[in-house]
């Protein structure tokens, strides 16, 4: 089958590689020509495990293609993915501009039927948007299309998006027509199997059941951060707490497990989005503003943990490990580094070195202005001298650290390790050292 795909975002690139190593053949359209003669070098302009193989393999197949011509991905056949970005907008919705521009553009270069397919995340009532987008273009051309809109959200998660296309847990859709189901069981006739299953629901749930998932899965982890603060209170061990409640196969042990912030890019936009529907439909949600309220307060409280041993970070100089929001990904959206940088700076810091050889040239770019901060292309070089570590992310690079050579290098000795990898190499050891609610 042959299948387009609206942009090179996130969602879009794993969808379009995956769908390339299922044996269609795959149309990629985005209007950045650079990113587009890019992806014909083999550039790959995110870090995902497995994603650069498999873009390879299939190109040298001729199954992936790639342009910046609207028209010709149109063109391309019938079946067509919108999977745009949907971000934050300033009042905290999903912005749709993206979304309503390809639905726009879609239908007034198309002069037969069309499969259009969203993909993005995307609140209630866009798919019902799209379709009068779309019947109005075809108004005005007197064109008589039939209009094939299907919602088909995404759950993949940043690091192991590819396994999570190819062997996914279930596989939404709405479908308005036989048709429309008949094409969606022919796109992923190669991935049902197993226990896989391909459901189909009306509109509104397909629309509102990533938001949902996301939501539950952030208010676990907010949930698990409020018993860690309390449990560094009153001097409990939250590790154990988090394993044996999740014995209980009513809770489990997934997203239980503390840590500085949301463990997900998406979260913060999602939850957010879901939070603001209230207003279309005059329902407030506590429980998910109480999320948000948690997990706001978990940002810098790093910073909190310094200053339990140096209170004054006047002229004092701090290195930071990792500032991805999560391992393998080159994902800083709404990671906790940034906040922490920020804070930091206000805090007249003399210097801050930081040390990511992913996501280096992105927080350069991100902090151009700020002279106090330095990201450097080795990890021990961004510790001399410095009056504490912080380590923001558990790479696997980080758990065989040289200590002998950090306490060489290091002044203060200062370690604040905001995930708990070194609590058992380092506790009762000869660095001053605090992990996140463990004591």
């Amino acid at each position: 089958m042959n299948i387009t795909i609206f942009w090179t975002g996130y969602v879009g690139l794993v969808t379009w590689a995956c769908l390339s190593d299922i044996w269609h053949n795959v149309m990629c359209i985005d209007i950045d020509e650079n990113k587009i003669e890019n992806l014909k070098k083999w550039i790959i302009p995110i870090y995902e495990p497995g994603l650069e193989e498999i873009v390879k393999r299939n190109y040298k197949n001729s199954r992936l293609n790639f342009s910046s011509s609207a028209n010709e991905g149109i063109q391309f056949w019938k079946v067509i993915f919108s999977a745009v970005w949907t971000p934050e907008d300033e009042n905290h919705r999903a912005d749709l501009r993206f979304v309503k521009a390809v639905s726009k553009t879609v239908w007034e270069l198309s002069c037969e039927d069309k499969f259009f397919i969203n993909k993005s995340t995307i609140p209630v009532w866009t798919g019902a948007e799209c379709k009068k987008i779309i019947q109005k273009e075809l108004n005005k051309r007197w064109e008589n299309i039939n209009i094939h809109i299907i919602s088909n959200p995404e759950f993949l998660r940043e690091w192991s998006a590819v396994q999570d296309f190819l062997y996914p847990d279930r596989i939404v859709c709405w479908v308005e027509d036989k048709t429309s189901e008949d094409v969606m069981r022919e796109v992923y006739k190669p991935l049902v199997r197993g226990n896989t299953k391909l459901f189909f629901t009306d509109i509104k749930s397909s629309e509102i059941i990533k938001y949902a998932a996301n939501a539950f899965l952030a208010t676990k982890l907010s949930f698990i951060n409020e018993i860690a603060n309390f449990a560094e209170k009153s001097w409990w061990n939250i590790d154990d707490i988090s394993y044996w409640i999740g014995l209980d196969e009513r809770i489990w042990s997934k997203f239980l497990k503390a840590w500085i912030w949301y463990w997900w890019s998406c979260f913060p936009k999602d939850v957010a989005a879901l939070q603001e529907t209230w207003k279309d439909f005059w329902y407030e949600f506590q429980i998910i503003k109480a999320t948000q309220e948690v997990n706001n307060r978990q940002k810098t409280i790093v910073i909190d943990k310094l200053m339990q041993f140096l209170p004054d970070l006047k002229d004092k100089k701090i290195a930071i490990w990792w500032l991805t929001y999560k391992p393998n990904t080159d994902d800083t959206r709404e990671a906790p580094s940034l906040s922490v940088i920020e804070k930091l700076a206000d805090s007249w810091i003399k210097k801050i070195t930081a040390y990511d050889p992913i996501c280096d040239d992105i927080i350069r770019n991100k902090f151009e202005n700020l002279d106090e901060l330095e990201v450097l292309d080795e990890k021990y070089s961004c510790l001399k001298d410095a009056d504490w570590l912080i380590l923001l992310t558990e790479w696997d690079e980080f758990k065989n650290t040289d200590f002998e050579k950090v306490w060489q290098l290091m002044k203060n000795k200062i370690i604040i390790d905001g995930r708990n990898v070194w609590s058992k190499e380092l506790k009762n050891n000869w660095f001053k050292y605090s992990c996140i609610w463990k004591n």
